[in-house]
């Protein structure tokens, strides 16, 4: 079994955390673990690709949590959440920009011979393992939109 460089990263950093008694930090590297755990349980194994995927479905949730805590009025939760999406991205690879963004998914749709929407699984199915952890699918699945249109 490959050791997850992912999960030694934050054991590392939940014992700093402890350490520090930092308790939000302590909190969400707690449940990031605890993810990584039921997920090695279930598959039998886990690699750093499926930890960064399971970190980058956090950090979604995370947003999305943002999104309906600020439009509810609720700038409590939201700060909670935020300061909660910080932690985790520090455990994820840096973000791509726009514009690298554009680059991978022209280069994608040009390896799939994509032509239409009815194309845009071929494209996905390309570019998603390379921008796993590093950009919101989201805005790579609208850029694909937009190219193939």
């Amino acid at each position: 079994m490959s050791e997850c460089q992912v999960k030694e990263q934050l054991t590392a950093a939940m014992k700093d955390a402890m350490r520090n008694r930092d308790k939000v930090r302590l909190g969400t590297i707690r449940l990031a673990l605890a993810e990584l755990k039921r997920i090695e349980v279930d598959e039998k194994s886990i690699d750093d690709t499926r930890a960064l995927a399971a970190l980058d479905k956090m950090a979604k949730q995370r947003r999305d949590a943002i999104n309906q805590f600020e439009s509810a009025g609720r700038t409590d939760l939201a700060d909670q959440e935020k300061l909660e999406l910080t932690i985790l991205q520090g455990f994820l690879p840096s973000q791509l920009s726009t514009e690298e963004i554009n680059q991978l998914v022209s280069k994608a749709i040009r390896e799939s011979e994509a032509r239409s929407m009815h194309d845009m699984g071929k494209v996905m199915g390309i570019i998603k393992p390379k921008v796993q952890g590093r950009a919101d699918m989201s805005q790579v699945s609208q850029t694909i939109r937009q190219l193939l249109n």
